[in-house]
């Protein structure tokens, strides 16, 4: 299972998505098991449908037109851009192919050079990264193709005049067609927008030729009827497929617009993809509030249960309200099946990203973060719920309220898809559940069900690991990492760092023994051995603060869910 924190992290560089590394997925496989209290029917979304489900819901005027407006910058300046190349390189052909003693072609060459002018200062005040109002854009999208369209209607004047008084008919159709079908390609528009701006480029060719034609009749002597018609004929075919190009270009972006409304919430930007689903930044439309939305889709389970088990299990941990429990705002089933649960926004990383970019941790910062983690436990353990998947990247530090090394727990195994191939970081389950790198003995064995017991080996493990940056026990094959934890011993830490506090060693080796009756009997009780250690004392949060000051890459960077 891709969990939303493990997707989606900050970097030095700000980057704003990270690739799902192998070691943050866990896998669960339960052949033949059924679900405790749940149907195997196919049936299991029935509650969510008695409810009426949730439908996927329009996107408002006001959200939609500032997406149309980041739209039409871009697009705009994409096209101005692509519009001032085309010019630029003719104008230099212009230049060496023109005999600038006649007095029409300086007036061209002055024209062509004056519209590429004004192309680039379109294009370079769009690239500003100031806001622009709508319109403004507006009348840059009107200049933008305003300006070559007067330049191609003097250019076509001239040429066609010049041709016909050499006998043939030059009409520079090729130049129409390029504006044309960028501005359909480039411009969101609505239906009518379009038709006006796409019809005056196709009228006004022809127009300007049926004056001519009455004006000098040097041209309509050698402007023939089948001439007229092909001209016809191709401007019709042109604007009508122009219009509908645009026309469909916006019903697609609009179904888009809409497929990322989520009941109340605004799917902005997806953060991560996996097996099951996606995980998507987005914001409470009413409240304006970021969060992380997680989507399973019902063709991705491949099996009912898995979703019976993620809606049972999603309920199940948004009645924990303890600080250090990631927060659950809201879950759901779409129209067509698709679940998915709303979690809260935070800023900062994961203890698996922290150790991998600043190496092992101080004992004092261990212990300040393992009790906050004792904490959440203790309470999902006293309303029934076992963890079963403790790893540094299900254990998340933030900020909030201006509180740094903030611990939230992620993840309660929410959704285990099935995998089949086998990996060093992936989760075999049936009758194995958990990450191999911190499994505990009982999970690896699969000979009883997991308890509380189970969740302090595996904090333990993760204590070991902000310690000394390693695993307890670290292979190539998943099979043997987990044997290891059933049957061998661990090093002990101050093994691998001589200056880890020997009480300290003491705590996460008694959290590593195989009999779970050797272990502390509860989060809480380890909460109160961490506390006796001589360091408890010496992390705080106004060290946390410093040390996040410390760092390169902002506290404030996104991270998400």
């Amino acid at each position: 299972m891709f969990n939303v924190y493990d997707v989606y992290m900050p970097d030095v560089s700000n980057t704003h998505n990270k690739t799902l590394s192998p070691g943050d997925l866990t896998v669960e496989i339960d052949p033949g098991s059924n679900v405790a209290g749940l149907s195997s029917s196919p049936t299991v979304l029935s509650w969510f449908e008695a409810a009426g489900g949730v439908e996927l819901v329009k996107g408002s005027a006001p959200e939609l037109t500032r997406e149309t407006q980041d739209l039409l910058r871009s697009r705009l300046r994409t096209a101005t851009l692509v519009l001032f190349a085309g010019f630029a390189a003719f104008l230099v052909l212009h230049a060496l192919y023109t005999d600038f003693s006649q007095p029409v072609a300086q007036f061209l060459f002055g024209f062509h050079m004056a519209a590429t002018v004004v192309l680039g200062l379109v294009a370079a005040s769009l690239c500003r990264r100031c806001d622009l109002p709508m319109w403004w854009m507006r009348v840059a999208e009107w200049a933008a193709f305003g300006l070559p369209t007067i330049f191609f209607l003097v250019v076509q004047y001239f040429v066609t005049l010049d041709s016909c008084r050499g006998g043939v008919l030059d009409f520079p159709e090729g130049l129409w067609l390029v504006l044309i079908y960028t501005y359909a390609l480039f411009i969101p528009n609505s239906l009518r927008r379009a038709s006006v701006a796409i019809g005056l480029m196709c009228l006004l060719p022809l127009g300007l030729l049926f004056g001519m034609m009455w004006l000098h009749p040097v041209v309509a002597e050698h402007v023939s009827v089948f001439q007229i018609a092909r001209l016809l004929f191709l401007f019709c075919m042109a604007g009508i497929g122009g219009v509908l190009g645009v026309d469909i270009i916006g019903a697609l972006r609009r179904e888009a617009f809409e497929a990322r409304q989520l009941g109340q919430y605004r799917l902005t930007r997806l953060l991560g993809a996996g097996g099951m689903g996606e995980v998507f930044l987005a914001e409470h439309q009413l409240l304006k509030r970021p969060c992380v939305v997680k989507l399973i889709r019902p063709d991705k389970t491949g099996n009912p249960k898995v979703l019976a088990r993620f809606q049972r299990e999603v309920r199940a941990t948004a009645k924990l309200s303890h600080w250090n429990t990631v927060e659950i705002f809201d879950y759901g089933c779409t129209a067509d099946g698709t679940f998915y649960y709303v979690m809260e926004y935070l800023p900062g990383m994961s203890l698996g990203e922290i150790v991998d970019r600043f190496g092992p941790l101080p004992p004092e910062r261990v212990i300040y973060l393992l009790r906050q983690a004792c904490d959440a436990l203790a309470e999902a353990h006293a309303a029934g719920l076992i963890h079963r998947d403790i790893k540094p990247g299900n254990i998340f530090v933030s900020q909030r309220g201006g509180v740094y090394d903030v611990v939230k727990l992620l993840d309660f195994g929410l959704v285990k898809p099935i995998f089949e191939e086998e990996s060093i970081h992936l989760t075999a389950e049936g009758t194995i559940t958990g990450s191999p790198l911190f499994i505990s003995p009982e999970q690896a064995l699969g000979e009883s069900r997991p308890d509380g017991r189970s969740d302090i080996y595996s904090l333990g493990a993760v204590g070991y690991f902000l310690l000394t940056g390693l695993p307890p026990f670290a292979g190539e094959k998943a099979i043997k990492v987990i044997f290891a934890h059933a049957h061998d011993p661990v090093v002990p830490p101050r093994r691998h760092d001589p200056d880890i506090p020997a009480d300290l060693e003491a705590v996460v080796l008694r959290c590593l023994e195989k009999n779970p009756a050797e272990r502390f009997q509860s989060a809480a009780e380890m909460a109160d051995a961490l506390a006796e250690c001589g360091a408890a004392d010496g992390w705080d949060r106004r060290r946390a603060a410093e040390w996040w000051s410390r760092r390169e890459e902002p506290v404030a960077a996104e991270a998400s869910a």
